[in-house]
Formats: C-alpha cells, structure tokens, sequence
C-alpha cells in the first residue's frame, strides 16, 4: 500500500555526534512527470533505505537523501519507477541540517476544535482546541500536505459522527487521522499500513496522546482484519485513486449502513470517476473539498454508506 501523500521535509540522521554528514551521505535528485509519480517514487526511496527527503515547490521534484551504503537501492528502486528521472548521486553540502529540516513545518490549523503541529511548533495563540503532535519523520502524514488537510477537515465536517464512535483508518501513515477522530469523540480506532514504519509512528504517537487504550495499529492489510471488525460508523482512508479503489468494496463493507466514508488523496480531474466507483459498492458521495498546492489540484470526498 502506497503511504498517504505528505510534504516531507525528514531529518538525515546524522550518526555519532560530530560526524560530517558530507562524509556518509549522498544526495540524489529526482523529477517526476506528475505528483503522483514522486509519492510512488519517494515511498520506494523509504523502503529501499532513504534517511531525508525534500520535496521542492513545484511537486514534481525532490532531494533524496542517502547513506553511502544504500545509494545504489534507493537509485535503482527509484528509477524503476515510471515516470520518474533520476539524477547521479552527489556529496551533500555540509550545512546544519539538524535545524534545516524543521523549515516550513509550522502548526496547522484544521478549525477551531483541531490542530496538526510538530513538537517543535507551538499552536497559534489562543487556540483552546485538540492539539495533535505529530514527529516529521518517514512515516507520512504531517498535516502539512493539502490531501492529509482535506481528509482532517473531513473528520472534522463529521463530527457529529464521532462521538462514541468506531473508526477505521486504512493506510494509516501516521496515524493522525485515527488520533484527529479519537480527539474529536471517537471512543476506538483501528489503523493499519502495510509499511511497518508507519505502523511504529503511529503506535508511538497513541500513546503520547495517551490514545493507547483507544487505538488499535497493525502492520498489514484489511485482510488481516477480524471477520467481527465491521460495523464502523466512520472509515478514513488518504491514499491515491489507484491504491483506494481496490479497496473501495472492503471499506464499504466494513461500514455500517448510514455511516460516513471519508477519503483523501484523490485529485480534481478524477471526481467522476471516483463517482463510479463509489456508487458501484453502495457509498453514495455527499460533499467534495478541494485544495491546490502547488499547482496541484486535490480532492477529498465524504459518502454515506445506503442501505443494501
């Protein structure tokens, strides 16, 4: 399962105090031909040993960051990827990236009742509401990028939903999702990713958030999920179009009837045809969001799940 789309700006751990980052690490330069490509890119990156990623501003292209000894994985993973140029492997300049990598990675700010901030990043003053702390780091899902900001308000639109509720985040990264449901009333959450980074993350967040007794995280996929685990009243899902819609019979069927299916990651041109496939498994679209980051234009979706 591809990680949900997330802006990335990771530290490159730099190993043993005093070692110079230009001495064990390379830096890797890729394009992709659109956004989608670069999140498929960049998850294999991850998988393959990448320790940093930045993606630039036009999302299309990224600095991947590499420890010497994996450089030839993360070229060859990531240039098996179609779409996708990779450039040659260069030293990278010695700067303090323990400070640089935190650029950009401010509060976000869902509503009144919801904030996303990394630890480093105070909540704007004032805010009264849930604050959920999430460490940047190679699990996705920060809040920063505009399709994990579509799905949060998403929850949030919903939370008339959550209270007491069950709730189902499918390809969790992070697992803000499921820790935004829990602290806007959700009583249980499960959340699972087949990328066993996310599933650590997101294990370490529930219980920062003393979440632990409500949320449930698993490495794997829904078929590791108990025959009993249906009736949801809410399924969260931010991933793109061609890894959810395979999934999309799954999730509906672990759905309560009336409940409330809510998706990210999908972008504007591609409404109707998730439209479709939607109504095709009995989840009937009610509201659509929209978002643009740099000059991307992203798509988030609730349905209700009708009577069989």
């Amino acid at each position: 399962m591809i990680p949900a789309p997330g802006t990335r700006m990771s530290r490159v751990q730099s190993g043993p105090e005093g070692a110079n980052l230009a001495d064990s690490y390379r830096e890797v330069q890729v394009t992709a031909a659109d956004p989608i490509s670069l999140e498929v890119a960049l998850a294999e990156a991850w998988v393959a040993g990448a320790a940093g990623v930045e993606e630039a501003p036009d999302g299309r292209s990224a600095r991947i960051f590499v420890p010497e000894a994996a450089t030839g994985a993360v070229v060859a993973a990531v240039g098996a990827v179609d779409g996708v140029q990779v450039g040659a492997a260069s030293r990278i300049e010695d700067v303090a990236w323990s400070e640089a990598w935190k650029e950009g990675l401010d509060a976000v700010v869902v509503s009144e009742r919801l904030c996303v901030r990394p630890p480093f990043a105070a909540a704007p003053a004032g805010f009264a509401g849930a604050e959920i702390v999430i460490d940047p780091g190679q699990a996705f899902g920060t809040g920063h990028h505009a399709s994990t900001l579509l799905a949060l308000q998403g929850l949030d639109e919903v939370r008339s939903a959550l209270g007491g509720a069950r709730v189902l985040d499918v390809g969790c990264g992070s697992g803000v999702l499921a820790l935004a449901a829990l602290a806007l009333g959700a009583t249980h959450a499960v959340a699972f990713d087949m990328d066993p980074l996310a599933g650590a993350a997101a294990g370490v967040a529930a219980r920062d958030h003393a979440f632990s007794d409500g949320l449930r995280v698993y490495t794997g996929t829904t078929d590791a999920l108990a025959d009993e685990a249906v009736g949801f009243d809410v399924v969260v899902a931010n991933m793109i179009r061609t890894e959810q819609e395979p999934l999309l019979g799954t999730m509906a069927a672990r759905l309560r009837t009336g409940g409330r299916f809510v998706a990210a990651g999908l972008l504007d041109v591609e409404q109707e045809r998730f439209t479709v496939s939607c109504r095709a498994v009995g989840l009937e679209p009610q509201a659509w969001r929209h978002a643009t980051q740099n000059g991307d234009a992203w798509l988030g979706v609730t349905a209700e799940k009708r009577e069989a």
